[in-house]
């Protein structure tokens, strides 16, 4: 009798547990920028982007190697008890340094939407919205966050992130 009581406690639990586990909700995550690097990476607006890219990190590296130098001249200038060389420098170097963080503000702000207009690509997004759907509605998401437009995820499991195989669907289809 026990054991025909436990079983039939058995029996009316297993229902009960598979409807609470089918409540869970299953999350994943993916990284936009890393899909659309892969799958617009040969694309010209995308060198374009890359190239600008090198040659401001590259403009801001030279520029930054100047106001060093000056620095150590201005060093040098003091130690040798050149006040009038050493006040010349610092205007210099305060120039320099200004210019240079207006420069990297612009620069920025040019690669940024440079960016921006590559990202929001309406074809690239309706395909990837479309590949997002499919894929979670096959392994039973219920929520696909993106890495970079939530800035609120602290962590994440990498056995969530479905980057790439969103990236290899978008690549069969094309």
């Amino acid at each position: 009798m026990k054991k025909l009581s436990f079983l039939l406690v058995i029996l009316l639990l297993f229902p009960l547990t598979q409807a609470i586990s089918q409540q869970i909700t299953k999350f994943a995550v993916i990284d936009t920028s890393r899909i659309y690097t892969t799958f617009y990476r040969d694309s010209r607006s995308v060198r374009d982007y890359e190239a600008k890219k090198t040659r401001y990190q590259s403009d801001i590296k030279r520029m930054s190697d100047e106001i060093k130098q000056l620095r150590q001249q201005k060093v040098d200038a003091e130690a040798a008890s050149d006040t009038s060389r050493a006040t010349r420098l610092e205007r210099d170097i305060e120039k320099k340094t200004s210019f240079l963080v207006e420069y990297s503000k612009a620069k920025n702000a040019e690669l940024d939407t440079l960016k921006e207009r590559l990202v929001s690509d309406d074809d690239f997004y309706s395909l990837l919205y479309e590949e997002i759907r499919l894929v979670a509605e096959s392994d039973g998401y219920s929520m696909v966050l993106s890495l970079h437009d939530n800035s609120s995820i602290m962590w994440y499991s990498p056995t969530v992130d479905i980057t790439d195989k969103i990236i290899r669907n978008m690549t069969s289809r094309r």
